[in-house]
């Protein structure tokens, strides 16, 4: 009995200190991808502003250079920002995400090009390729501009038909809730007014017949008429 209790608190302990290496393993792999996408973006917004520093403050191949590094990374960094973005709500833009994934492979392609010509010496060389380049930079962000604006486009669509549909709710809601005016107007006139006021007054307050004389008005019981909201009290039984 005594070894049987020893195993299982020995395999408790064991399945803590697991589970307790497990949660540390998860911790220390979260914050390392922590760690890692803020180093990410630290060095992307160096590169960013390094890039605008040489667009604007160089002359020549230099600044035609950064200007197409630059103006690539801003689109296909904003493109797969709507795009990841959007997917969340719309699945039907999973297969624009293949698309610009595929994309994403000749625009770091044409990135690692452009790298390489800024260490390039031979200026006339480098020259000589801008046009190629240009042209090249242009599809890849033409393409990425296109489905950027498809997909604001459609979500900016669904946006309007959802606020279409409610305003319509709406109308529908509010017309049934001023049904109370229709009916007014249906039973104006002297002779509605006093049928409204004999069907709507109390029996007691009724007016007296005529060779009657006139009974002294008696308040209502509030225990006999509960509001609509309170529940009827149950007779309490007997004995």
């Amino acid at each position: 009995m005594e070894a049987a209790i020893v195993t299982i608190l020995a395999l408790l302990f064991l399945s803590f200190v697991a589970l307790g290496v497990y949660a540390t393993v998860k911790v220390a792999k979260a914050a390392k991808r922590g760690v890692d996408r803020t180093l990410d973006q630290a060095r992307r917004t160096v590169e960013d502003t390094t890039l605008r520093a040489k667009s604007f403050g160089q002359a020549g191949v230099a600044a035609e250079l950064a200007k197409l590094r630059l103006s690539l990374r801003t689109s296909m960094r904003a493109t797969q920002d709507a795009l990841q973005a959007g997917a969340v709500e719309d699945a039907s833009l999973r297969e624009s995400l293949d698309l610009f994934s595929r994309l994403s492979a000749h625009g770091r392609e044409l990135d690692e090009d452009l790298k390489r010509l800024e260490r390039e010496p031979d200026k006339a060389y480098v020259a000589g390729q801008l046009p190629a380049l240009t042209e090249r930079t242009e599809r890849i962000t033409g393409s990425a501009d296109a489905l950027r604006q498809a997909a604001r486009d459609r979500a900016r669509r669904f946006a309007e038909d959802d606020l279409e549909t409610l305003s319509a709710q709406i109308d529908v809601e509010t017309g049934a809730l001023r049904h109370w005016t229709t009916t007014d107007r249906e039973t104006t006139g002297p002779e509605a007014g006093q049928t409204a006021w004999y069907e709507s007054a109390p029996t007691s307050q009724a007016p007296p017949r005529a060779g009657e004389a006139p009974q002294a008005i008696t308040a209502p019981d509030p225990r006999a008429t509960p509001y609509p909201w309170e529940k009827t009290a149950r007779p309490e039984s007997a004995g």
